[in-house]
């Protein structure tokens, strides 16, 4: 790892395996970390305590988990009363994208950024083996960083920012091979969109299927407690 320089980054840090590859790439990549967590009254709230954990294992100076209940608009599986699928990956974007939900984590990151004094913010998006949310996409986060220069004192005056999204053209096995390379533990995040009473991933909805096939095909055993084996 390179030394660590005073640069400071923000990085979203979800609980699942992409955020903390991506906060693990900014400690590699020399900044000081602050890590930014959002409680959207999401479903699978467990995911929260991933990352506190992940955020504590990767040395975070800040780990802020901000409240922000997304229930109150609802429009996903994720923030209504509506089932999860659980019936395979299709191609249309599914019930489970959350309306607008990169824009509203990533305008948060940037406005902490401002105020700390970061320019780079992390987030684990990829555009590879995703659900089809269009908030995963390269158009989405160029777009997004020159929103920034727009929006921002910062920016004005002549010091952008720079949206870092390091897994954004990596299979779900890339990602799963870096975290091994990262020496980073994949059983400590969560992916599960419908977690079990009993803690386990379902092993059915589309984010613990896209988990599982990137294990198998990076070679690699998979630490993860499914209730059923997708």
């Amino acid at each position: 790892m390179p030394p660590m320089t005073q640069s400071i980054a923000i990085a979203l840090v979800s609980g699942g395996l992409d955020s903390m590859v991506s906060a693990a790439r900014a400690r590699e990549d020399g900044h000081r970390l602050l890590a930014l967590s959002i409680d959207y009254n999401q479903r699978h709230k467990v995911e929260l305590d991933a990352a506190a954990k992940i955020a504590a294992l990767l040395g975070a100076e800040r780990h802020v988990v901000l409240p922000l209940d997304l229930r109150a608009f609802g429009g996903s599986a994720l923030t209504a009363d509506i089932d999860v699928p659980k019936t395979g990956v299709g191609s249309d974007i599914p019930i489970t994208y959350v309306p607008a939900r990169n824009t509203i984590f990533l305008s948060l990151a940037l406005g902490w950024a401002e105020a700390a004094g970061a320019r780079d913010l992390y987030i684990g998006v990829n555009a590879l083996d995703y659900s089809g949310y269009p908030d995963c996409r390269p158009e989405f986060i160029a777009g997004f960083e020159k929103l920034a220069e727009l929006a921002t004192k910062a920016g004005v005056e002549g010091a952008p920012f720079r949206i870092q999204a390091p897994l954004q053209n990596m299979s779900k096995a890339d990602i799963v091979r870096e975290a091994a390379r990262l020496g980073l533990d994949a059983g400590m995040s969560w992916s599960c969109y419908d977690p079990t009473p009993e803690g386990l991933h379902c092993g059915l909805c589309d984010s613990c299927r896209l988990r599982a096939r990137g294990f198998e095909e990076a070679g690699l055993p998979d630490p993860t407690r499914y209730a059923v084996h997708p």
